[in-house]
């Protein structure tokens, strides 16, 4: 279901989860994967989106609990896509213009967060793999993770000379 308002030019934003070993791959790739690579959650979201990443471990499956938020990005135009990365496994991900920002624990974010409606059980919400937050929750995480709007250094359309495609909504 779309929540957007009747304008549907606004960009939305969204939480994404996944370790921070996929996440630092897909950073560095220019990409998102998530929920074990199915395509139906990253149909939800529409170029100039911005996705936060959270991760739970630094490892798939991992007990090294990060508990942090690990990239944020702008989804890029283009619908998701397959890729056959052997052994059967075909995972749908989506083109993503990271900006630079640092690691952010969870924890201290938690009263401001107005997605966390109880805050003994803040990570119900992370089981669905992705979800829709508020602007303001966005720009809470940008802020705590120190985002700058422009492109990373590395990843998908480095050295095109292409300027980043960059809403307008975080003012981080």
């Amino acid at each position: 279901m779309d929540t957007r308002a009747s304008d549907m030019s606004l960009p939305r934003c969204w939480i994404a989860v996944a370790c921070a070993e996929h996440a630092s791959h897909g950073r560095e790739q220019g990409f998102m994967q998530v929920c074990h690579g199915k395509a139906g959650p990253l149909r939800r979201l529409r170029a100039g989106d911005w996705v936060a990443c959270y991760a739970p471990a630094r490892t798939m499956g991992g007990k090294d609990r990060l508990q942090s938020f690990v990239s944020l990005g702008v989804v890029q135009t283009g619908a998701p896509y397959a890729i056959d990365m052997g052994g059967g496994f075909v995972p749908h991900r989506l083109d993503l213009r990271y900006v630079e920002a640092r690691p952010a624990p969870i924890a201290p974010l938690l009263d401001a967060l107005d997605f966390v409606e109880d805050r003994q059980r803040w990570g119900h919400r992370f089981r669905f793999g992705l979800f829709e937050v508020s602007s303001a929750d966005l720009r809470c995480i940008g802020r705590a993770m120190g985002a700058v709007e422009g492109p990373v250094a590395h990843g998908h359309g480095v050295g095109s000379g292409q300027a980043p495609h960059i809403s307008t909504l975080p003012m981080f």
